[in-house]
This record gives structure tokens, sequence and C-alpha cells, in this order.
């Protein structure tokens, strides 16, 4: 990973505490170099994503680059959040892993359907862990390029897109969606 880029926000929305602190020491001995936050269930995730509730304070609770996801969960579970967040144009451009205990084909189909970017059934050792984990970091952090869309926000006609280059100073331009349209055809 180039040292110069700034770390995202990957967020987990795990219910169990004894995963959450697994996923949280796998990360970690993964060297993957990023915050890494978390969320109780569906509800909170939600809450944390719309800044309401105790994540009303963006700068405590910053957009995050990946969701790690449970479907499992009380409240408001897996499937229910990520419904949720796909129908949402402020927020459906956030990749969605799901990262759960089921191998059920129909979990896995319905994800897909709902519009999971990727689906992990968690290993049975902390060593697939961590190793899953490290590929997972490789592919969604280092080499995906989420830096910009980490960034995106949708106003109006238009969309401001904070770029964050993996070297040199970061940027802000907002772009007519018109403009986007006539140069990607």
């Amino acid at each position: 990973m180039n040292p110069t880029r700034r770390p995202l926000t990957i967020l987990v929305a795990e219910d169990d505490e004894i995963d959450r602190a697994f996923i949280k020491r796998a990360w970690e001995k993964s060297r993957v170099a990023n915050d890494l936050r978390f969320v109780e269930d569906g509800e909170e995730l939600i809450e944390y994503l719309n800044h309401a509730g105790k994540f009303s304070d963006p700068a405590s609770s910053p957009r995050p680059a990946v969701i790690l996801l449970d479907l499992n969960m009380p409240k408001k579970d897996g499937r229910e959040a990520l419904r949720e967040i796909k129908a949402d144009p402020k927020l459906r451009q956030i990749p969605i892993i799901v990262l759960t205990t089921s191998q059920a084909e129909e979990d896995i189909c319905r994800s897909y359907d709902l519009g999971a970017n990727s689906y992990i059934a968690k290993p049975a050792t902390f060593e697939a862990l961590v190793d899953s984990l490290q590929v997972l970091g490789r592919y969604w952090v280092e080499i995906v390029d989420l830096q910009t869309a980490a960034g995106l926000e949708s106003q109006g006609d238009n969309i401001t897109a904070l770029s964050i280059p993996r070297t040199g100073p970061s940027f802000t331009e907002t772009i007519p969606k018109k403009r986007i349209k006539e140069e990607t055809l």
C-alpha cells in the first residue's frame, strides 16, 4: 500500500461481541492499515450512515469506504439494512461485503439480489479469518479505487467528488450530472 494514501474507514456491522473482537484482532494482524469502526446491529448501521442519534457528528462517524455486514443481527437484520442502503441514492455506491456464518444458498443469492458486492462465509479459525481479511483488504482497500467513491456526495443536479489521490494533495470538484452523462457517452 502506498504510505501517502489516506486510511479509509471500514465499518463493521456485527452484533456478536466475540466476533467483533476476532475481526478487530484479525484486521490488526492482517496489517491492512485503515480505520476500523463497529456498529452492533442494522439499526445502528443505518443511524451511523445517516448521522443520526449517537452518530450525529460526521467527524466522529465518517462515511465508510466499505461495509462488512453480518446478516443475522437483532433489531434490524443485515438483509433489511442492505436493502435500505442500496435503495438510498446517497449510500448505494458504498461497497457492502456480507461477512456472516450462513452458507445457505438462499442467503447468498438474496444478498447479491439486494446489492451485496461480495459474500464471505466467516472462516472457522482465527488464522483463516486473518487470511480472508488480508485478501479482502488487499482487494477492497489497495486495488479497488475507493478513495474517490468514499467522498462522492450527490447534491441535486451536481455531484461533489472529494478526490484523495495516492500522491499529492486532495481536492474537491463539483461536477454537473449532465456533464458526467455527456462525458461517459
